[in-house]
């Protein structure tokens, strides 16, 4: 691949978010896609690049800045990467090749995973990696535990770093999809050591081919923390020295997998966010990369109605951004056709909007408790910047979502900001739009502003701009 034109993405090194390597902000904004699901499935043979090409310049044109991606989709038979084991497939390679030079013109970044672990597990008697086809494992209980499986894990490692570990749309590496015990006989011990493993290797080859490298996380499947805690799972999710950023997949039971209204998703979300920040010690990163109603679509095979799911969307994505989280979390999409609305890329829009309005690589966000009247907030600030969004309480319609006639009265709200004044927008997260600038002076007591003709919910970016 010739040498990458778009710059590389890092971790900011003075906060937990992202820069690209000329020291300008960025924000993965953007959810998990597939090369057999219906936007990008014409990369395959090569059947309408021309088509692939558009779609990924309108995505752009809609604020989003990532893909979290599969190199190997198992869904289907047909997109197998290696057959048999170790001989990779040259219609695959040509597809990655066709993508990433995509993504580098459209100025698109791409969070890559090596291996889809979910679809992998229900159909092993198919895949090449099985022993019944020449690979090197009978079971996938033993992924992470078999040291040919391991020498295969990297193989393919090393196909693809030295292959595409040079683009700049590379923004970072998902490692192992969804890491879990089932993989290693119902244990956790082994994690710590598979995650250096994987890490060292890829990382030395690309500092020795590159001289640098690209972030590196490892998904987990975000339940397991609840459901298994004799398990040591949060040690390598959140503070593996090798990891440059933490992730898990929000899939809560009940308010996030199988939504009945659109403000409990809400809630979980942040709640989610914050447990995991108190997890982290050293400041990295964290966002979502799965989230969805999983339960609902894949179980009971049903598939929300369209503005539901655009603001239970919304509301989870501003959820997670103003709780803490590096951008708006990434949807699996769970709908028939799989795909997102275009009432979610709207939303997308309307968040990139707003993220000019922070100055993320200074941004040492801490949680921040606030109470507003009829109102759930969500918040977080340092002394020199915070980011609110407000989200109406008790008031539902019929079908699950908020009430969005602007309320009458006004609404206080104070933030424990140091003396000084500060700059605040209040910000349209449906229409993408700014709604009012004013400056303020906090005292003793903090900042305090006033809210009117308040509607389902409003973000908030606060600014210093001067001492008291």
């Amino acid at each position: 691949m010739p040498p990458s034109a778009l710059p590389w993405i890092e971790v900011a090194p003075h906060a937990p978010y992202f820069v690209d390597d000329t020291g300008a902000n960025w924000t993965p904004i953007g959810q998990n896609d597939a090369i057999s699901w219906p936007e990008l499935a014409p990369l395959f043979r090569r059947r309408d690049l021309a088509a692939v090409e558009r779609h990924l310049a309108w995505l752009v044109d809609h604020g989003v800045t990532c893909l979290r991606l599969m190199i190997e989709y198992a869904q289907v038979r047909h997109r197998y990467f290696e057959r048999p084991a170790g001989v990779v497939v040259p219609a695959m390679v040509r597809l990655w090749d066709d993508l990433f030079a995509l993504c580098e013109r459209a100025g698109l970044r791409i969070l890559l995973t090596p291996v889809d672990t979910f679809w992998m597990w229900l159909h092993w008697r198919h895949h090449p990696w099985n022993t019944a086809h020449g690979g090197p494992l009978p079971h996938p209980s033993r992924l992470l535990l078999c040291g040919s499986t391991r020498a295969a894990i990297k193989a393919r490692l090393t196909f693809i770093v030295e292959r595409w570990g040079g683009s700049g749309a590379l923004f970072a590496w998902d490692l192992w999809n969804e890491i879990h015990p089932g993989q290693a006989e119902n244990s956790a011990d082994c994690f710590g050591e598979f995650i250096a493993d994987l890490s060292g290797h890829v990382r030395s080859m690309e500092r020795r081919l590159y001289g640098r490298s690209h972030p590196q996380t490892v998904s987990l499947y975000g339940p397991e923390l609840w459901d298994r805690p004799d398990l040591p799972l949060a040690e390598p999710i959140f503070r593996h020295p090798d990891l440059d950023f933490a992730t898990i997949h929000i899939y809560r039971k009940g308010p996030i997998d199988d939504p009945v209204d659109t403000v409990r998703p809400a809630l979980a979300t942040g709640r989610i966010v914050r447990h995991c920040l108190g997890e982290i010690t050293d400041g990295r990163p964290f966002l979502d990369t799965e989230h969805g109603p999983i339960h609902r679509f894949k179980d009971k095979h049903k598939t929300l109605p369209e503005p539901f799911d655009d603001e239970y969307f919304r509301h989870m994505s501003w959820a997670h951004l103003a709780s803490g989280g590096a951008g708006g979390g990434m949807r699996w999409p769970n709908r028939h056709p799989h795909v997102l609305t275009a009432g979610m890329r709207r939303a997308q829009r309307a968040m990139a909007g707003f993220l000019p309005l922070i100055d993320w690589q200074r941004f040492r966000r801490t949680p921040l408790t606030l109470r507003v009247k009829g109102y759930h907030a969500f918040a977080g600030g340092d002394a020199e910047q915070a980011i609110v969004w407000l989200l109406r309480r008790g008031a539902l319609q019929e079908d699950g979502r908020v009430v969005g006639t602007p309320s009458s009265g006004e609404h206080r709200l104070r933030l424990p900001l140091p003396p000084g004044r500060y700059r605040v927008i209040e910000w349209d997260t449906i229409t993408g739009r700014e709604l009012g600038c004013a400056e303020a002076l906090a005292g003793a007591d903090g900042l305090n502003w006033t809210l009117r003709n308040m509607p389902g919910d409003r973000a908030l970016a606060i600014r210093r701009c001067g001492t008291a």
